[in-house]
């Protein structure tokens, strides 16, 4: 089946974020909103479906997860990524920042440094200090275009104090696939200290074509015992509103620790819909999968080619994964507080700005490109109307 991407989907009026919420963030209705990380293309027809027999049935009370629940899990991501995991391993979560928080009071104690590398996903900064524990940062270094990992700058930096680390991969919002010898490198650090990795897959599988995800556990049971895996089809699928995600924990010390936080929450059950959504999706989403990358692939490969003809100040950080694209603007020279204004009223776009991702974001927009090429277009036209008028 050939699946239409190009199909423009009225959101506003239906509670939508990312539309019906522009006015509070943003100040104006009049942006086109490039920022939440969810799709303007239509949830799959197999999942909706999926959803409606359910709903057929009228009575929506208490509902557990059946085997074919975890065992659509376990075939997909051995079947994408090469990644074997069993259901004992699985641990149901209700969205990853919520997992991530749960790890955070698992493994760690108030006053305790969690590691980050930024500029990274906000929320990471958010769940660290909201939970009583402080950020430590390790900044990623950025040389000819290309983020690395700086791991000498982070082996000066651990102590006793240190119990976690939160590892975006991908990473959002550089884009970058970290490769098997950089994770493997990580983890010996980490694993040296006694510091517990939580890595956030939930982009992994949105790989962009000539790159690799290695899911960190699949390296060595040693690094997989010391790993908390987040992984969801929320990006993937368009099912953020869904709720349902996955931690895979190997160890099972660490699992223990881990599920008694979801327990203590009452968060096991999840919900119908986001149960069968999930089970729906990685049963029967790999074709269709399939397409949204080469659409995906299409939109970076067009907006790649616009700022180069188009706009050459503006720089394209060469993505590896995701459709969150990271710009650099500084050539605009321009404050960042000046930059964020200039997008919103000159531009007309709403793009999640540079230093919302902590060190390292300064001069930088975050642009989301899971839209149909249309609004794609017409948002790098706006832009450069803008950016000429300067």
């Amino acid at each position: 089946m050939k699946y239409n991407f190009d199909e423009i989907i009225p959101r506003e009026g239906t509670d939508c974020f990312k539309y019906d919420y522009r006015k509070d963030y943003f100040g104006t209705t009049d942006v086109i909103p490039m920022w939440v990380a969810d799709m303007d293309f239509k949830t799959p027809d197999f999942v909706m479906e999926a959803i409606r027999k359910r709903t057929e049935h009228e009575i929506l009370g208490y509902s557990l997860r059946a085997e074919g629940f975890y065992q659509s899990a376990i075939d997909w991501f051995r079947n994408r990524q090469k990644w074997e995991i069993s259901s004992e391993w699985m641990v149901f979560t209700p969205g990853v920042v919520p997992a991530l928080n749960f790890a955070i009071n698992a493994f760690s104690k108030s006053g305790e440094k969690v590691i980050v590398q930024p500029p990274v996903y906000h929320p990471f900064f958010h769940v660290i200090k909201g939970n009583g524990r402080k950020v430590l940062e390790n900044p990623l270094k950025l040389a000819n275009g290309k983020y690395t990992m700086d791991l000498d700058h982070l082996a000066g930096k651990i102590d006793q104090s240190v119990k976690m680390i939160l590892i975006s991969h991908p990473h959002n919002p550089v884009g970058r696939v970290w490769h098997k010898e950089e994770l493997h490198d990580l983890a010996s650090l980490c694993i040296e200290n006694k510091i517990i990795m939580i890595s956030d897959e939930i982009h992994s599988d949105l790989i962009l074509p000539g790159h690799e995800h290695i899911p960190l556990a699949s390296i060595s049971e040693e690094i997989a015992g010391m790993t908390v895996t987040c992984v969801a089809p929320s990006k993937t699928f368009n099912l953020a509103g869904m709720s349902a995600s996955l931690a895979v924990i190997s160890n099972e010390r660490l699992r223990k620790r881990y599920s008694h936080q979801i327990e203590q929450a009452h968060l096991w059950l999840g919900n119908i819909f986001g149960n069968i959504a999930l089970e729906t999706a990685y049963r029967h989403g790999n074709d269709w999968l399939n397409q949204l990358l080469g659409y995906l692939s299409g939109n970076v490969d067009y907006l790649r080619s616009f700022l180069e003809k188009e706009l050459p100040r503006i720089k394209l950080v060469e993505p590896e994964a995701t459709y969150l694209l990271w710009l650099d603007m500084s050539a605009l020279e321009m404050t960042d507080d000046e930059l964020k204004q200039f997008m919103i009223e000159k531009a007309g776009l709403g793009c999640s700005d540079g230093p919302s991702f902590g060190t390292g974001g300064s001069g930088y927009q975050r642009m989301n490109v899971a839209c149909p090429r249309s609004v794609l277009k017409q948002a790098l036209n706006q832009l450069k109307k803008a950016v000429d008028q300067l």
